[in-house]
């Protein structure tokens, strides 16, 4: 089956595990990935729910699976299964019981013209780096103070 992804001109793609302390996580996330997705910001490739138990049993749910289909069928347009077993139960052994995670991979789609033209240009991104939301709420706060 084609990915419907073209090596050229893909996006970076990140991965990120968000997790949610008591088990607390509700749907609220579909619609505003679903925004991004529809907005041409990013394309969700891969979606997993890792859910860890009172005992430390550990459940794991799919994109496809009936307990998230109604809410997230609409967000990945063509899961690429990314995330192994493995990989989940891995971020499951670093969740405290009782919690739960959501584990997404998406392609930054806002940047495939970028990285496309750096490529075409035979340019190099040598530096990425990403500053923690406390660090730009400090600096913001200090702004506003000044």
């Amino acid at each position: 089956m084609p990915s419907g992804l073209n090596v050229d001109t893909i996006g970076p793609v990140d991965v990120a595990v968000i997790t949610f302390e008591g088990n607390r996580f509700n749907g609220e996330v579909a619609p505003a990935l679903r925004e991004l997705q529809q907005s041409g910001t990013v394309r969700v490739l891969d979606l997993s729910f890792v859910r860890k138990g009172a005992d430390g049993s550990v459940e794991i749910v799919e994109l496809g699976d009936a307990e998230v289909e109604e809410d997230f069928h609409h967000v990945a347009e063509t899961p690429f299964d990314l995330f192994s077993d493995e990989d989940l139960h891995s971020i499951a052994d670093g969740l405290p019981e009782l919690s739960s995670a959501l584990v997404v991979a998406w392609e930054n789609s806002w940047a495939a013209r970028l990285g496309t033209a750096i490529r075409d240009s035979h340019g190099e991104l040598r530096l990425f780096e990403r500053i923690d939301r406390d660090t730009v709420t400090a600096a913001v706060t200090a702004l506003d103070a000044a």
